[in-house]
């Protein structure tokens, strides 16, 4: 199986209507004369501006020690000698589309992973560049919400209108197909209702098209002949889980789903408090429990929880510690689990890094670091402060 991931631009001459006051705002394009009766023509004329490229870029930082090391640890006590640190840029490509004119964009959680470590910039289709900020999102649906600022309303796809999704209609895949720019792709609804495990995470009630779903269309709408939504283009299966390869089998997340989780994700933004300047860590390429504390984290996988003895599904890891920094002052050490930052629960590296947006440079914060054993066996917890540098 194959996840694929996606880009957009945009087609010149595209003029933004108002329809209904200013309830719902569509970008509508001029197609050619001869081609203006064509209904598919319409249709991606009428999405087309609110879809956009969206451009990631995540400094990853390793430490690496000799193994020797190791095998002497066995003989001379803890191992003394301080790993190397090697730096990586990991960038990817992936769709989206603005659903609010305020600068809101849906895609797929596999397009921004781990965003609150990126750099993410969006592309609109009029070839403008943003720096986006992610707000939040939902692992076990593949849905994320990011958001640009602008100073004037944005085209979007309006959700109160969606695709009724039958059976056999025609359907369209807009998107950056390998990077190609402005890529369409034809077919049909073939399924719906399907099941799909990706990486141990299942899906459920995905639709299946046809239609050709290639890396750079991920997160980029799937659309019907009226230019409706019909979903997110999400995944495409290349070999079946025995091996043999597949032809024709995309897969996208409803309308419907999207719908119901852009309207949770409205409601947690409206919580968050607005960003402050630097507060991201994206000058430095870091995140903020690197840049504050001398933290970094890692998601605590199932794998991980299960080689590790610990509780499934509870904190983040502490995969590495600055030395002299606030957290190696206070006793925090590799291998130890962060259960809460202040009053919230966090259970990964997005959460976390989301409640640590809000501290600054000589602010303090409460952790609950410890370990948590499989059924609760093991517990040791306690709270520790830490004061930002």
């Amino acid at each position: 199986m194959s996840i694929s991931r996606g880009t957009s631009t945009g087609l010149p001459g595209l003029l933004a209507l108002f329809f209904g006051g200013a309830s719902v705002l569509l970008a509508q394009g001029n197609p050619p004369p001869e081609a203006a009766s064509e209904p598919a023509v319409l249709a991606v004329a009428k999405v087309l501006p609110a879809v956009v490229n969206i451009n990631t870029e995540r400094i990853v930082r390793r430490q690496v020690r000799d193994p020797f090391d190791d095998f002497a640890a066995q003989f001379f006590g803890a191992y003394r000698q301080r790993p190397r640190e090697i730096r990586q840029t990991l960038q990817s490509l992936g769709s989206g589309f603005l659903v609010d004119p305020a600068g809101y964009i849906v895609t797929n959680e596999h397009v921004v992973e781990r965003a609150a470590d990126l750099k993410i910039e969006v592309i609109t289709s009029d070839n403008k560049s943003y720096k986006a900020r992610y707000i939040t999102g939902d692992a076990k649906k593949d849905l994320a919400f990011i958001k640009i600022d602008s100073e004037k309303p944005l085209p979007f796809v309006n959700l109160h209108d969606i695709s009724p999704n039958l059976l056999g209609q025609t359907v369209i895949v807009v998107g950056n197909a390998l990077g190609y720019g402005t890529s369409i792709s034809r077919g049909v609804l073939s399924g719906v209702k399907r099941e799909l495990t990706i990486e141990n995470i299942d899906y459920h009630d995905l639709l299946q098209t046809d239609a050709a779903i290639n890396p750079g269309n991920s997160g980029g709408p799937l659309i019907d002949l009226s230019g409706r939504l019909v979903g997110i283009s999400s995944a495409k299966m290349a070999f079946t889980p025995q091996g043999i390869p597949t032809q024709g089998l995309g897969f996208a997340i409803p309308a419907a789903v999207v719908r119901q989780n852009v309207e949770q994700f409205k409601k947690i933004a409206e919580k968050q408090p607005p960003p402050q300047p630097g507060a991201s860590g994206e000058e430095t390429g870091s995140s903020n429990a690197d840049r504050l504390f001398g933290l970094q984290l890692q998601d605590l996988t199932p794998e991980l929880a299960d080689a590790l003895g610990y509780a499934a599904d509870r904190g983040v890891l502490v995969s590495a510690v600055e030395p002299d920094s606030p957290a190696d002052q206070v006793g925090i050490e590799r291998g130890l689990i962060i259960y809460k930052i202040g009053k919230f629960t966090v259970n990964s590296v997005k959460q976390a890094e989301s409640v640590l947006s809000q501290a600054d440079s000589g602010s303090s914060v409460d952790l609950a670091v410890g370990i948590v054993g499989r059924g609760g066996r093991g517990r040791r917890v306690e709270t520790v402060n830490l004061q930002a540098r």
